[in-house]
């Protein structure tokens, strides 16, 4: 069965793990190596698990320890060419992935690594480059995409693919307009590529998920310009506002900053959580 964690979702750190039986897939590498022994521990796992590491964008929050969990445990780190550049100029990184752990993507190609069958597409952010991902393994279709500055026919086509969804709800459109932020760092946000807000995330669901849509995890929310019931409220009522029913047809889930959730079983009934550390 395949399963799924999070350990981290926001500006602090980035970090996915999608593992079956026998093999095991990180995507982003923005939590410390330290921190995540422990939560692997704590889950009963161990980080020799991994065999994979893909990467979104080369923002610290996506990629601080990628060269070091990279060479501690000689994992091969997937990314497009833009974004290993970018890992390289990113002083955050204090480790840099090696040559012979680098492997390049290009949108669009399938490529299959162990049990997972992995297709990048671009995602609008101002990093070097940002990529979504369509993750494949035991029937199921796992889609990510985060830090989106709007969503594009592209995205939208994965999004109809997705069994599993994890979709960037960033900011409350009034609080982040209130707030203390500069005006060009608002700007920066709202931007075509900046980060999605509540009700543009809710209308990405709606229009774009297929009735084989099981479960949605909002992810990256902003500490100063969200909170996690405002967005799970706002996204709910964009997709009541469609006839679409969270909780009924499919499970809505905000995921925490900065902690670990419980380990999600996808897969046969709808996807559970065992208890949570």
């Amino acid at each position: 069965m395949l399963k799924f964690i999070s350990f981290g979702s926001g500006s602090s750190g980035n970090c996915y793990f999608l593992f079956t039986e026998n093999d095991g897939l990180l995507i982003d590498t923005g939590v410390g190596v330290r921190t995540l022994k422990k939560h692997f521990r704590d889950y009963g796992l161990s980080l020799s698990q991994v065999h994979h590491i893909f990467i979104t964008h080369d923002h610290a929050d996506h990629i601080k320890c990628v060269g070091s969990l990279s060479h501690d445990y000689h994992l091969p780190v997937y990314a497009t060419a833009a974004v290993h550049k970018g890992i390289d100029r990113n002083y955050c990184v204090a480790r840099k992935v090696a040559q012979e752990h680098r492997h390049l993507l290009s949108y669009g190609e399938t490529i299959q690594v162990g049990d997972f069958v992995v297709t990048p597409f671009h995602v609008p952010h101002d990093s070097s480059d940002n990529v979504g991902y369509l993750v494949e393994a035991e029937n199921q279709h796992f889609c990510i995409m985060t830090d989106v500055g709007r969503v594009t026919e592209e995205m939208a086509d994965y999004i109809g693919k997705a069994n599993y969804l994890v979709i960037e709800a960033n900011h409350d459109r009034e609080m982040l307009q209130q707030g203390p932020y500069p005006e060009h760092l608002k700007a920066r946000i709202v931007s075509g590529t900046g980060h999605l807000n509540n009700v543009q995330c809710g209308e990405a669901i709606a229009k774009y998920a297929s009735t084989d849509l099981r479960h949605v995890w909002l992810c990256h929310l902003s500490e100063e310009n969200n909170h996690p019931e405002l967005a799970r409220k706002t996204v709910q009522t964009v997709l009541n506002s469609y006839g679409i029913i969270a909780g009924k047809d499919f499970e809505l889930e905000v995921l925490k900053r900065t902690k670990p959730t419980g380990i999600y079983e996808l897969g046969g009934g709808a996807p559970t959580a065992q208890s949570e550390k």
